[in-house]
């Protein structure tokens, strides 16, 4: 078992460190915050994680007996346990039993929450969720208050909140009729101007929404990318084909969201009963493979979201006392009605079929060179909860196909890549951002083992899962 977790004193050496992290400096734990530092288990120079089986997040197989060396929050060595030389003075946790991954890096991540009744910013919980659960970098995919989590990046840079790295996303931008949280735009110099204004306040990405025109996605796009920024899109009025061919960078949910093969689609409109013209889409077939070709040859990634669609799928997800513990007792009995009505009418669902199919597309669009990533979406009737849904995601990758290293790989590096600082995280390598997962039990052997997350390791700082999932019983989806 782990030995000497509490926080050490840090030399003045590391104090002086230049930037860890790929958008900010690095703090160790005595500059933090009291909020931050109480989650806080090891801040020791030098720290070595011995006996551990290693997933790499590569697609290499499991390693087991490794050894993990972290000095001054960079990996400094990882490799048979036998060959790595401990450091004098290093603290040493001895983890036989434990499995060590990369960081996840969460690309559908919203701060906000929402059930059929209730739409909530959690400034306070959503971080500490995603940070407990292993999730160390989210992309936020949309925001309901953008300026609300540009103040929730800075608090987590600056040491005065715990939480996971954030590359923020703008407001959802689509068309007319768009109400709420939404941004409505008309026209490719009202998209231009948008895009501008969120820029310059500290979004990185932008997403587009169901209603967009052609135009004004464009539009929006050219400018995301004059400023040298990306564009990601949950579509509808565009297709997947037309939104490559306007030079998108991402695209979100697979093929819940691709209205490439509806038989009714107009131009610039999303077409009614899109999820279950679904239902006759040949995976298989010439139309979905072009769709693929097209974003495979233009180096358009997408989203994995399974979590969130599969609230709609009678009888799940598994019921979890964590997920009941969490939640606040009204976003709790929210959530159950919804979940109830829709166990009823089970016999008319479409969703188990569709699902498969989403699946499936998935594990197509992968075996033809695509690049997938994923994400929980901490949306709709409000059962994937932040992190507890990036971990379920592991679960859905394999039930779609994927061995257990492949999803994750999805679920870490391959979103390093989508972010673009891959060569700083992503992947148990020597020389990256200690971002590192400690699990209790084997993930690719038994898969909900990935929910026993013990420590979070961010910059190479120490963090309690259990302590930081703690300090939001019962007011998940008020705070």
């Amino acid at each position: 078992m782990t030995r000497s977790l509490s926080i050490s004193l840090v030399a003045v050496a590391a104090l002086l460190l230049g930037p860890l992290a790929p958008d900010a400096e690095a703090q160790r734990a005595d500059e933090m915050s009291n909020q931050v530092r109480e989650h806080v288990t090891t801040d020791a120079p030098v720290i070595a994680l011995t006996g551990v089986t290693v997933v790499d997040g590569t697609g290499a197989a499991p390693a087991a007996g490794q050894t993990v060396v972290i000095r001054d929050g960079r990996i400094a060595a990882v490799g048979p346990t036998a060959q790595v030389e401990v450091p004098a003075g290093a603290e040493v946790h001895e983890l036989e039993g434990h499995t060590v991954i990369p960081g996840l890096v969460g690309l559908h991540n919203h701060t906000f929450y929402t059930t059929r009744g209730r739409s909530v910013q959690l400034d306070f919980s959503s971080p500490r969720l995603y940070l407990g659960s292993g999730v160390t970098t989210i992309r936020t995919t949309g925001a309901a208050s953008p300026y609300s989590e540009i103040n929730m990046k800075r608090s987590i840079d600056g040491g005065s909140a715990p939480g996971p790295r954030m590359h923020i996303t703008g407001p959802y931008i689509t068309g007319s009729g768009a109400g709420g949280h939404m941004l409505a735009v008309e026209s490719a110099e009202e998209a231009r101007r948008v895009v501008g204004y969120w820029a310059d306040e500290g979004a990185t990405w932008f997403k587009a929404y169901t209603r967009i025109s052609r135009e004004a996605l464009g539009a929006a796009i050219q400018e995301a990318h004059s400023r040298g920024l990306k564009f990601t899109g949950h579509l509808c009025s565009v297709s997947f084909v037309e939104a490559v061919e306007l030079g998108i960078d991402n695209l979100e949910h697979g093929l819940f969201t691709n209205s490439d093969y509806h038989p009714d689609k107009e131009p610039d409109q999303c077409p009614s009963g899109l999820r279950s013209s679904l239902l006759d889409v040949d995976i298989d077939g010439p139309e979905v493979e072009r769709t693929i070709r097209t974003m495979v040859d233009n180096d358009v990634a997408m989203t994995s979201t399974l979590p969130v669609y599969e609230l709609s799928y009678p009888g799940r997800p598994p019921m979890e006392e964590r997920f009941r513990t969490a939640l606040a007792p009204e976003a709790f009995e929210e959530y159950m009605a919804t979940r109830e009505a829709i166990e009823r009418g089970a016999d008319q669902s479409t969703m188990p079929e569709v699902f498969r199919k989403a699946q499936a597309f998935e594990v197509a669009f992968v075996q033809a060179g695509g690049l997938l990533g994923a994400g929980v979406d901490p949306t709709g009737n409000g059962g994937a909860l932040p992190g507890f849904g990036d971990q379920r995601n592991h679960e859905l990758l394999i039930e779609a196909g994927f061995s257990p290293v492949e999803s994750i790989q999805i679920l870490t590096l391959n979103g390093a890549r989508i972010l673009g600082n891959d060569d700083e995280l992503g992947s148990v390598e020597e020389g990256k951002v200690a971002d590192l997962v400690v699990i209790a039990g084997d993930p690719v052997e038994r898969p909900e083992e990935i929910r026993n997350v013990v420590t979070v390791f961010k910059d190479g700082i120490g963090y309690d899962a259990a302590g930081l999932i703690d300090s939001v019983a019962g007011v998940v989806g008020v705070r």
